[in-house]
């Protein structure tokens, strides 16, 4: 560890700019009030290279010459300004107000370097303050809903008696994703369990997507792909926010926001409540959705203590309370044939900080962590198990822009203590992972046309040893309206026998990953090309069609021994995923479309015969329509299309069409209605089979491969100041 901080340091103090520098201030303000807007940002040929302080005004440090920049801040339209240096008066840019048009996300935080995500060569795909907010009346428990009218994302639910899911990238399993929060990992191992489920929507300004290979900038374990969860900041305007749900599975939900900013403090404070009550849809005596009560609170203190630095603290408290089984038992009605039940109490608390310091030179420091304990106690008519885990990250990091291009470097340490504190004579008693790296990225623009990105990351296992993680990808624009990328990188996953899984195994029967398991180790390839055409500000087109493939050498399989014991094992040969996503956007006058279709061929190549990965669709689209009349009304049509999977029996399953259908209704410019139907067609995987095997007593619940909930409706009230 030593050796990689005086590499990074090194590498920080190393960095000069080589040609004299300028200052240019530019003072930003709202065209109408002349308000000055405090989130206003500079770019230059897409790269952000200046943001402003409580003022509106910009400071800039760049070299002599003359530039065109532009100018943009929240909810107003972009603005160019032309000038040459020297130049030493202030520059005031006024901004029109966006009414009525759709917000577009231009900037994206997953890629570390500030670019315009159009012109970066990884590839993202960024659900922005539309889509998120439109899924806070819709789906306001958890943003489930949301990733699974992605193309290429696949919601894989494990359990239906505790609802546990997972999200699936690129036909891999969903222990290959890695879930951020503002940059820093939220779940690991263990403390994964009911991880999607508990996050709600309210206080993200965004999420953003990578698909494919992300390890050399956030660790080894994004090989399939990542989820970046971007969180609301503070403005000087009061933000006040409520909503209320109710469903006809009887779900109800309640939720508040509130964020101000003052001159050198500010906060954001979220807090939401969940209550479900169990439902057998098919009446099978099993519970297909369970009992479930969940709080969530997230407060956040800012401060402000000059207009170059920002610190934030934060701490999240999740208490979720579920149980499912026999119908019977849940209603206290149990006997001798009716017994089977499981309940899971869980409690997470999690604490962050976050320091951003903008230098004069455009560079930015961030230090940030986050440390989170997980405890979940687990019941059942036949075990008890309790566990606990202690995950923590924390991250040292410089952005650097140099010339043309830019230098992103940092170092970080990462680690997970996990005991089982019942039963005393578990097969798994404690388990202990630390793991510390250094990264770097250097990006470099050509003839503005041309963005090419090479980096890094060495990691040290306190178990696994030394990885090596290189990444390089390419960003071309032909014209204005076609573009294209390719890349390449590496990743790893060490074993962890407590990892989420497809099958919903008995956690007393794992035993511990042996000496002679070893990491996975992953190769990622995508290629893409994109098309954008731009006819007036209400009629757009964007296009994009990717390849990808992915090699995980040693791929750790779960196999069940002579003793009925779970084992971790290599296999001798890889698993390998591959194919192709397309998706288009559109925006006609008053009509949003949105259409996405992914091919994906996975197989388990050390099989010797049924060599598919399962459940995983080889064909897959997904659609959401919608339209908006005179900012009152607001109605929306989705779906998702998943083409036949393969059972882990070798059968195969059925296609199926999921389809929701949204009516949205601004009463005032504060009062917002919603009625929201999901799964319009009713179709439930309890439709074609059973979900279960043996008897009621004692069931062996078959891996999910559709809905078990069916048709559900939804009313929600959000009042926003």
């Amino acid at each position: 560890m030593k050796t990689i901080l005086t590499v990074f340091f090194a590498l920080a103090c190393g960095i000069t700019t080589v040609q004299a520098q300028e200052t240019l201030k530019i003072k930003i303000a709202e065209e109408d009030s002349k308000k000055p807007l405090s989130d206003g940002t500079v770019t230059n040929k897409g790269a952000i290279i200046g943001l402003a302080d409580s003022t509106g005004t910009v400071t800039i440090n760049i070299p002599a010459g003359t530039y065109t920049l532009e100018c943009s801040a929240g909810g107003h339209k972009a603005a160019e300004i032309k000038v040459t240096l020297p130049d030493n008066k202030v520059h005031e840019v006024f901004l029109e107000r966006a009414v009525g048009e759709l917000e577009e996300v231009t900037f994206i935080a997953s890629t570390r370097n500030n670019q315009a995500i159009e012109n970066s060569p990884m590839k993202v795909e960024v659900l922005g303050k539309e889509e998120v907010g439109e899924e806070v009346s819709v789906k306001p428990g958890n943003i489930a809903s949301l990733l699974s009218d992605v193309s290429g994302v696949q919601i894989q639910q494990s359990s239906p008696v505790s609802g546990n899911s997972n999200v699936r990238i690129q036909g891999l399993q969903g222990k290959y994703t890695q879930v951020l929060r503002d940059g820093m990992p939220m779940f690991d191992g263990f403390s994964g369990g009911f991880g999607i489920l508990t996050i709600p929507p309210l206080d993200l300004m965004q999420i953003e997507l990578i698909k494919g290979s992300a390890s050399t900038l956030y660790g080894g374990g994004a090989i399939g792909g990542l989820i970046n969860l971007i969180s609301k900041k503070p403005t000087f305007n009061q933000e006040a926010e409520a909503l209320v749900n109710y469903s006809t599975l009887n779900e109800a939900d309640v939720n508040t926001y509130f964020a101000k900013r003052y001159k050198k403090v500010g906060y954001t404070f979220f807090a939401g409540y969940v209550n479900q009550q169990a439902k057998d849809v098919n009446g099978d005596g099993l519970s297909d959705v369970p009992n479930i009560s969940s709080v969530v609170v997230h407060p956040t203190v800012f401060f402000y203590p000059s207009d170059k630095t920002i610190i934030s603290v934060g701490y999240t408290g999740t208490f979720d309370n579920r149980k499912g089984g026999d119908m019977k038992v849940l209603n206290n009605q149990g006997d001798s044939i009716h017994q089977y039940y499981e309940r899971n109490v869980s409690q997470r608390h999690s604490g962050e900080y976050i320091l951003d310091h903008f230098f004069a030179n455009n560079a930015k420091l961030t230090v940030k962590g986050v440390a989170s304990q997980y405890d979940l106690n687990t019941t059942t008519n036949t075990y008890n198990l309790k566990g606990n885990q202690l995950t923590y990250y924390n991250e040292v990091s410089l952005y650097q822009p140099i010339g043309k291009g830019s230098l992103v470097a940092g170092v970080n340490v990462s680690g997970n203590n996990y005991n089982t504190t019942v039963p005393a004579n578990a097969l798994i008693s404690s388990m202990n992972n630390f793991t510390s790296g250094v990264f770097a990225q250097y990006s470099l623009v050509i003839k503005e046309k041309t963005n090419i990105e090479a980096g890094i990351r060495v990691d040290d296992h306190n178990k696994y040893g030394f990885f090596t993680l290189p990444r390089l990808a390419i960003f071309h624009r032909f014209n204005e309206q076609f573009a294209c990328r390719a890349g390449f990188g590496m990743g790893y996953k060490t074993p962890n026998p407590l990892e989420p899984q497809d099958i919903d195994y008995n956690p007393l029967t794992i035993l511990p990953a042996g000496d002679n398991v070893n990491a996975e180790l992953s190769y990622g390839y995508n290629a893409e090309g994109n098309f954008k055409k731009e006819w007036d500000k209400k009629h757009k087109l964007f296009i994009n069609h990717a390849f990808f493939l992915t090699q995980i050498n040693n791929p750790i399989v779960f196999e069940t021994n002579a003793a009925n014991n779970v084992v971790l094992v290599n296999a001798s040969k890889p698993i390998q995923t591959m194919g192709f996503d397309t998706y288009l956007k559109m925006t006609l006058d008053k009509w949003e479309i949105y259409g996405g279709y992914t091919y994906t061929d996975a197989r388990r190549t050390y099989l010797t015969s049924q060599q598919f990965v399962p459940l995983t669709p080889r064909n897959r689209m997904a659609f959401v329509i919608v339209r908006e009349i005179e900012e009152k009304w607001r109605f929306g049509l989705e779906g998702s299309y998943n083409g036949p999977q393969y059972r882990y029996d070798g059968t195969m399953t059925p296609a199926y069409l999921i389809s929701a259908l949204m009516i949205m209704h601004n009463l005032n410019k504060h009062v917002t209605l919603v009625l929201n139907c999901e799964n319009l067609l009713n179709y439930k995987m309890t439709g074609v089979e059973s979900v279960y095997t043996g008897s009621i007593s004692d069931p062996t619940f078959k891996p999910l491969w559709a809905p078990v909930d069916g048709r559900v409706a939804n009313f929600s009230v959000r009042w926003k100041l």
